[in-house]
C-alpha cells in the first residue's frame, strides 16, 4: 500500500524511533508536532514532513490526515499533572484521532498501547491471552480505555493494537535514571529486586509497528511485544553496571509507607512548578506489583517480527549514545 503515513508522537522517545524506521523504508512521513515540541531529530530525518496540530484540534487533525494511507498513533501522556489528564489526552485524544480517520477515509491504524493496560502478573508468567484485564494505575485504565476505542474502530478500518513492555535504548529519558543512579553508586529499590520484567529494544519495537501498519493480520488484533529474555530488577540493573564499568555501592531498599510519602512530596513539589512529575502515589502502585511480563509470540507469528536487541546488548548501545550526547561522564 502506497501513500503518505501520519505519526503521532513522533518527537517523544519511541515515536522518534518510529519515525527512524519508517524514514528508512524510504515512507512518506507526516509527523504530527505541537509548538512546544522539540522536532530536532524529526527536521533532520529525510521524507519527515512536519504538521502542525494536535489531537484536541479536530480540524488540525483533518488536514493532516488528507490523502494519509495509515496511521502510526504513539502520541500519548506517560505521565501528568492531573490524573484527569491521562484521560483527555489517551482517551479522548485517540477518539477524536479516530473520527478523524473515519472522516478521512483512512485505511490501517496503527495504536501503540501499553502492558500497564493488562495489568501485571503475580506469578512471574505472562497473563493468559484471556484473562480479563487489570490495570494498578490511572495511566493502566487509560490505554485500556483507548485500547477498546480502537477495536470498537476495527469495522471501519483495519486498526491493529501495539503493547509493549518496558521500552528501552538511545534518547529514552525513563530507563535513564537507572544508568545516572548506577554511575552515582546509589540506588534506590523502588521495588522488589527480583521482580520480573519484560524488555523490548526501542528499534524493535518501533519495527514491530511499522510491520503492523501492512500486515495481513484481522482488524483488531493486539500484540504484545518483547525480546524473549524476561529480565529481573537486579539483572536489570547488572547489565547496566557491566555495560558503564561502574558498580553500585549502596543499594537503598525503600519501604511501601516511604515510597508513597515520597511520592506525594514528589506531586506537591510539581503541583508548584506546574509540571508533571513520573513518581506519584498512583505511580508506587506499578513499581511495587511484583511482576510485568508477556509473551510476544504472536506478534512474531503475524508480523512477521523477530526482535535483534536484549537488554545486556541495548545498555551497551544506550551507555554510548548517553556518553556521546553527554547525559552521562565516560
Amino acid at each position: 500500500m502506497t501513500g503518505p503515513v501520519l505519526l503521532t508522537g513522533g518527537s517523544g522517545f519511541l515515536g522518534s524511533h518510529i519515525a527512524d524506521r519508517l524514514a528508512a523504508s524510504g515512507a512518506e512521513v507526516r509527523a504530527l508536532v505541537r509548538g512546544t515540541s522539540d522536532v530536532r531529530h524529526l527536521s533532520s530525518l529525510p521524507g519527515v514532513t512536519l504538521v502542525r496540530g494536535a489531537l484536541d484540534d479536530f480540524a488540525s487533525l483533518e488536514a493532516a490526515l488528507r490523502g494519509v494511507r495509515g496511521v502510526v498513533h504513539a502520541a500519548g501522556l506517560i505521565k501528568a499533572r492531573r490524573p484527569a489528564d491521562f484521560a483527555r489526552v489517551n482517551v479522548e485524544g485517540t477518539a477524536s484521532l479516530l473520527a478523524a480517520c473515519r472522516s478521512a477515509g483512512v485505511a490501517r491504524f496503527v495504536h501503540v498501547s501499553s502492558l500497564a493496560a493488562r495489568g501485571p502478573s503475580p506469578d512471574g508468567r505472562p497473563r493468559p491471552s484471556g484473562a480479563p484485564p487489570a490495570p494498578v494505575t490511572v495511566y493502566g485504565w487509560s490505554k485500556l480505555a483507548a485500547e477498546e476505542l480502537v477495536r470498537g474502530a476495527a469495522r471501519d478500518l483495519c486498526a491493529v493494537v501495539i503493547r509493549p513492555p518496558v521500552v528501552h535504548g538511545p534518547r529514552d529519558r525513563e530507563t535513564f535514571v537507572f544508568y545516572r543512579a548506577v554511575q552515582l553508586g546509589v540506588l534506590p529499590l523502588t521495588g522488589p529486586a527480583d521482580q520480573v520484567l519484560s524488555m523490548v529494544y526501542a528499534t524493535d519495537c518501533a519495527d514491530a509497528c511499522v510491520r503492523a501498519l501492512d500486515a495481513a493480520v484481522p482488524s483488531g488484533s493486539a500484540f504484545d511485544v518483547e525480546d524473549g529474555h524476561p529480565e529481573t530488577f537486579s539483572t536489570i540493573v547488572g547489565h547496566i553496571e557491566s555495560a558503564m564499568g561502574k558498580r553500585v555501592r549502596l543499594r537503598l531498599p525503600i519501604p511501601r509507607p516511604a515510597l508513597w510519602l515520597a511520592a506525594a512530596a514528589v506531586e506537591g513539589l510539581g503541583r508548584i512548578a506546574r509540571r508533571p512529575v513520573m513518581l506519584t502515589r498512583d505511580k508506587v502502585n506499578e513499581l511495587r506489583a511484583p511482576n510485568w511480563v508477556c509473551d510476544g509470540s504472536a506478534a512474531r507469528a503475524a508480523l512477521g517480527w523477530t526482535p535483534d536487541v536484549t537488554f545486556a546488548e541495548g545498555s551497551r548501545r544506550a551507555v554510548a549514545w548517553y556518553r556521546e550526547a553527554g547525559w552521562l561522564n565516560a
